[in-house]
């Protein structure tokens, strides 16, 4: 089952035509991936990054911009897993706003250890809280 949460378009992230410049849509993407991170595998970017040394960097991402978000407009993005390795997820994330699709990006993360930079298995608690959703 996809998360989902809903992102107003504010004035930060607007170019001066009033769309959202294309930059600005990765920072709401890896908002609705800290998001997905806090409310459905339980485990906080402060609890991964701060306490535990972790982190989950984005080693790959492909978007496709398929209309423009204006100024003030809400848009709801879908998050689902496609696929989970030993220390690597690979989600796709899809914004609408209404029943139009504004993009679709595809991207996976790495879970790493932040001393080394070096990757390294999923923790069981995490594991446990990912669910592939094309299965």
């Amino acid at each position: 089952m996809a998360f989902t949460t809903q992102r107003k378009v504010r004035f930060q992230h607007c170019d001066p035509a009033g769309i959202v410049f294309y930059p600005r849509y990765f920072e709401l993407i890896n908002s609705v991936v800290e998001d997905w991170f806090e409310e459905v595998l339980h485990h906080d970017f402060n609890q991964l990054h701060v306490e535990n040394g972790t982190g989950v960097p984005t080693v790959s991402i492909e978007t496709q911009f398929h209309a423009p978000s204006r100024l003030g407009e809400r848009l709801m993005f879908e998050l689902s897993v496609q696929a989970v390795g030993r220390s690597s997820l690979n989600l796709q994330i899809i914004a609408y706003c209404g029943e139009q699709k504004r993009l679709t990006s595809c991207l996976t993360l790495v879970f790493m250890e932040l001393s080394s930079g070096k990757s390294m298995p999923w923790n069981d608690a995490i594991r446990q809280h990912i669910t592939v959703d094309n299965q």
